[in-house]
């Protein structure tokens, strides 16, 4: 049996019913009540919401394989499936364009004004034209803070703007270094490039290490005005620490696909700020790109259930 916490795309569920009779949760957040005999699971499966808890795997004896359709693995115990010999599968990668052109779609909007003057436009402000004071990416300095395959390809669509690159990485990511050598992009310790990026970007994964790791010290060491833009993990940044950055007017802007807390509260400053540009965690879902996490992800999953290998990139290595 094989249990969907989250749907998928109609592709890989119907490679996953192809393998075996599929159980599909009714609320993610909900399994360990809403399920009671999950002895004959074989894998699991979830995208963002749908935690594979410490407890869950517990409660299945039969368990094969765990994965996600998609690039974190912060819903996944996978310090418990290390421990009980259970790979995890997850798409590392396959969402780097995309994510990288939502990133450089949020830079623009912010740094140009777009979304805010389109709403002075349509609410009838055509004549405040006179006070616009967007500004331009060329000549701008990018701070790009983890150098994965996202970052690298930020990093490449910022150079075609005419930006200037600069790259810092949290410790313990050798392979980070490794690419960005290849990249040539000027390396900077973290409170360097804070002290000299226009515009910083964060591209790193969620860890017990990273989260809140971006707060007032951070805040601080920022140019005075720069810009912020998160399409990693909301809780990358320390919330309280980015709503007082906005409010004292140390920081001239944020942009954001992920927030601390999803989805927000009506009162949430955020919302109501000119200064801030928000999606609801969509950077990953276009129709080709969310097709692509889910069939690969699926694919892995029934080569694991089969006794076949699955590629070797799909596979989660703990000490990497």
């Amino acid at each position: 049996m094989i249990l969907l916490l989250e749907s998928l795309h109609p592709d890989a569920e119907a490679l996953l019913e192809a393998a075996g009779p599929v159980l599909r949760a009714v609320d993610p957040n909900q399994v360990p009540d809403d399920l009671t005999d999950l002895t004959a699971v074989r894998a699991i499966l979830t995208r963002g919401r749908g935690r594979i808890s410490k407890e869950l795997l517990a409660r299945c004896p039969s368990l094969e394989v765990i994965a996600r359709a998609g690039a974190g693995l912060d819903n996944l115990d996978t310090k418990e499936a290390a421990a009980r010999g259970i790979p995890v599968i997850f798409a590392p990668g396959v969402n780097a364009s995309t994510v990288a052109e939502h990133t450089l779609a949020l830079m623009l909007d912010l740094v140009r004004g777009v979304s805010l003057w389109t709403r002075r436009t349509s609410s009838g402000g055509w004549e405040q034209r006179g006070s616009y004071q967007g500004a331009e990416l060329r000549g701008l300095t990018l701070g790009i803070i983890g150098l994965g395959s996202i970052g690298r390809r930020v990093a490449d669509l910022a150079r075609a703007f005419g930006m200037r690159v600069v790259a810092a990485s949290l410790p313990g990511r050798p392979r980070e270094v490794d690419a960005a050598a290849d990249h040539s992009i000027e390396r900077l310790p973290l409170e360097a490039l804070l002290a000299v990026a226009d515009v910083v970007s964060l591209h790193i994964p969620l860890t017990s290490s990273t989260r809140a790791f971006f707060g007032n010290t951070e805040f601080g060491q920022m140019k005075p005005g720069a810009w912020l833009i998160n399409t990693a993990r909301g809780e990358l940044i320390d919330g309280a620490a980015l709503r007082n950055a906005l409010a004292t007017g140390k920081l001239g802007g944020f942009a954001a696909d992920v927030l601390d807390v999803e989805p927000p509260s009506a009162d949430d400053p955020l919302l109501s700020d000119e200064r801030v540009v928000l999606t609801p965690h969509v950077a990953s879902l276009t129709g080709a790109t969310y097709r692509e996490l889910c069939v690969s992800t699926a694919r892995n999953v029934v080569h694991v259930l089969r006794g076949e290998s699955p590629e070797a990139r799909s596979v989660f290595q703990a000490a990497e």
